[in-house]
């Protein structure tokens, strides 16, 4: 309970700037070491793979910013929630700043995963169940950013940018499972997986693993400088939807 309260005093956009300040610091070095190991790790000391050849690397690109385009969303879906439920304007704030850098990681995922999948595949794209809920995944992202500047009224804007990730969740959840829900298509299994079977061998498995952890630290500490620079400009701005008091 103690802790569920210290986690909703973060409603109070002072407290959270000056958490938020304290902490950006350690986490941009954080990341920035993780990437640069993992990267590194992974295309430089990696050997090519016996089907792939070298065109396998790309996941170390490929699947962390499609695990973060995926899980920023659902970010951003706990947010809308809290907005929703407790009115409380940081999380409004928060899912606003995230989208931009989710959109931006599912550009990443959708590139890479063209580059990797023209060798293995013979074309760039195919309407794949999982490649066409992430191109649709994209068009959500794009419309909740256009939404938020199409809407003045910072209230309202939160309201329906709340509503369409709810709608667009749908299709975050189907760009994670749709490889179990279709048997069909192009996209293979998960890369991580549980099943000794399917999981990478760990020549990959760790760099990427890495990899992973840096893009999480990296979009997090994206998303909470992003968030800080919302409130600070919603005060300046004076548009009502922050107060120091709330």
């Amino acid at each position: 309970m103690q802790i569920l309260n210290k986690f909703w005093n973060l409603a109070n956009p002072r407290r959270f700037i000056d958490l938020v300040s304290a902490i950006l610091p350690f986490l941009s070095w954080l990341s920035l070491i993780c990437l640069i190991i993992g990267l590194t790790w992974g295309f430089a000391f990696t050997p090519p793979d016996y089907a792939q050849g070298t065109a396998v690397k790309i996941m170390f690109l490929h699947v962390p910013s499609a695990f973060m385009a995926i899980n920023i969303w659902l970010m951003m879906l706990i947010a809308s929630l809290v907005w929703y439920i407790r009115r409380h304007h940081v999380s409004a704030l928060a899912a606003r700043a995230a989208a931009p850098v989710g959109a931006v990681m599912t550009v990443i995922a959708i590139a890479t995963g063209a580059l990797w999948g023209h060798p293995i595949w013979g074309t760039w794209w195919a309407w794949d169940p999982r490649l066409t809920s992430f191109f649709i995944l994209l068009l959500c992202y794009i419309g909740y950013v256009g939404l938020w500047r199409a809407i003045e009224a910072p209230v309202w804007a939160a309201d329906a940018t709340a509503a369409l990730c709810l709608f667009g969740s749908v299709f975050a959840l189907l760009s994670r499972y749709a490889v179990n829900f279709w048997n069909q298509g192009l996209h293979q299994d998960s890369t991580l997986s549980l099943d000794q079977e399917t999981h990478i061998h760990n020549i990959y498995y760790f760099p990427l693993l890495l990899c992973m952890i840096g893009f999480a630290i990296f979009a997090i500490t994206l998303i909470l400088y992003r968030t800080r620079t919302e409130i600070l400009k919603a005060r300046v701005e004076l548009k009502g939807l922050t107060t120091d008091d709330h």
